[in-house]
């Protein structure tokens, strides 16, 4: 993916604002590369729940943290804010305070 599509330090300031605005406040979010990281706990060994990954200037595809360590692809490809309210809404048990 072209640099240009990177996820940017404002896109995880935006997921995590959206989240904390929810209710969800035991969460952060970090930037990786062309992804924004939803996660929590010790930054040395975090719980990771979701990713947004970029796939366009302005949309996003989620994918969820599964078993082992690995990301699963779901078929949902939005923008941030409707990505985010889709994982709240329908998701609710992916963001479960582990702590």
């Amino acid at each position: 993916m072209p640099a240009k599509y990177n996820a940017e330090p404002q896109h995880a300031s935006r997921v995590e604002a959206l989240l904390h605005s929810r209710g969800v406040e035991h969460v952060r979010a970090r930037k990786h590369g062309a992804t924004v990281v939803v996660e929590s706990g010790p930054e040395d060994d975090p719980v990771k729940y979701f990713r947004l990954r970029r796939d366009g200037v302005h949309l996003w595809c989620l994918d969820m943290n599964v078993r082992g360590g690995r990301w699963e692809r779901t078929p949902f490809r939005d923008n941030i804010d409707v990505l985010v309210a889709t994982v709240v809404e329908n998701f609710p048990w992916v963001l479960a305070d582990i702590a």
